[in-house]
C-alpha cells in the first residue's frame, strides 16, 4: 500500500505544463519495458494496442479479465507508475465501472484514462463517481483521466463544441475526476482554450504534425499522448517487412531493429 500511494502521488505530480508528462503508450510487457528503459518517468497502456494485441477490436470489446490481467503483467514488469486505459470501465454500469477500478488498483496501476464517447455527459459523471469511490475505498488516490470525446467524434456543432467540451470538463471534474483529456485537437489555438478553461491538468493526444511537447507546455497543457500510435507503427512494420518478403523476397524492412540480445534482456530483467 505504501508503495502504491508513493506511486500515486509522483504521478500526479508529473502534470504540469512546466514539464508536460510525455507517455508513449504500451501495449504489453515488452514495450512498457521498452518504454521504461528509455527513460520515461511513467507508462500508460493503449487500450487499442492492448485490445488488438489480445485479439479484440478497440471499442469496448474486450473482456474485464483480460484487460486486468494485462495490467497486471505491466505494473509488474516496471518500477515507474502505471495508468491504464480502461476505454469506457469495462462496464455496462457506474457500479461495474467501480468493479473495474478496484481490479485496476489491485493489479498495481495508479492511474485510469475512462473515456465518456458516446454516453451522455450525466452518465459519465456517474461513472467518474464511482471510480472514484472505489479508489477512496482502496485508500489511493487513483489519478483519474477522464476523456471527452467531442472533438475526436466530432460530437454536436462545431461552433459549440468548445462550451461542450469545457462544461463537460467541469462536470468531469467535480464527479471526482483528477485530470482532463482531449484527444482530437491539434489546434493551438483550441488547444489553449482548452487548458485556459480546464481548472485541471489538460492532456491531448498528439502524433505526426502536432505542435511539440515543449510548445504544447507553453499553451498549458500538462500530459502530451502517442496514444494508440505506437502500436500502429509497429504493426506497420510488420506488415511492410512481410509485404517485402513475400513481393520481392527481400528484408530491407528489418533494418533497425532492436537487437535480439537487448530485448531479451530488457525481459529478463
Amino acid at each position: 500500500m505504501i508503495n502504491a500511494l508513493e506511486k500515486a502521488a509522483a504521478f500526479a505530480a508529473l502534470h504540469t505544463p512546466t514539464a508536460p508528462l510525455p507517455l508513449a503508450n504500451a501495449w504489453d510487457v515488452a514495450s512498457a519495458r521498452i518504454t521504461e528503459a528509455a527513460g520515461a518517468p511513467a507508462v500508460a497502456t493503449t487500450s487499442a494496442g492492448v485490445a488488438w494485441s489480445l485479439g479484440a477490436p478497440d471499442g469496448d470489446a474486450l473482456a474485464r479479465d483480460r484487460a486486468l490481467d494485462l495490467i497486471a503483467r505491466v505494473a509488474r514488469a516496471v518500477s515507474v507508475p502505471v495508468t491504464a486505459d480502461i476505454e469506457g470501465g469495462f462496464a455496462a454500469d457506474a457500479a461495474g465501472v467501480g468493479e473495474t477500478v478496484a481490479g485496476v488498483l489491485a493489479a498495481g496501476a495508479v492511474g485510469v484514462n475512462i473515456e465518456d464517447g458516446n454516453r451522455s455527459p450525466a452518465e459519465h459523471a456517474e461513472r467518474l463517481a464511482a471510480a472514484r469511490a472505489a479508489a477512496d475505498a482502496a485508500g489511493v488516490p487513483l489519478y483519474i483521466n477522464a476523456r471527452v470525446d467531442t472533438y475526436l467524434f466530432g460530437l454536436g456543432e462545431s461552433a459549440t463544441r468548445l462550451d461542450e467540451t469545457l462544461a463537460r470538463a467541469a462536470a468531469y471534474l467535480a464527479a471526482g475526476a483528477s485530470g482532463v483529456f482531449v484527444p482530437g485537437v491539434a489546434d493551438p489555438a483550441v488547444i489553449g482554450e482548452l487548458a485556459r478553461g480546464i481548472d485541471a491538468p489538460l492532456n491531448v493526444l498528439v502524433g505526426p504534425g502536432a505542435p511539440s511537447v515543449a510548445e504544447l507546455g507553453a499553451l498549458g497543457v500538462a500530459r502530451v499522448s502517442l496514444g494508440s500510435g505506437v502500436a500502429e507503427a509497429a504493426y506497420a512494420v510488420a506488415r511492410r517487412a512481410t509485404e517485402e518478403l513475400l513481393g520481392g523476397g527481400t528484408y530491407g524492412s528489418l533494418a533497425g531493429a532492436l537487437p535480439y540480445g537487448e530485448l531479451n534482456a530488457l525481459i529478463k530483467g
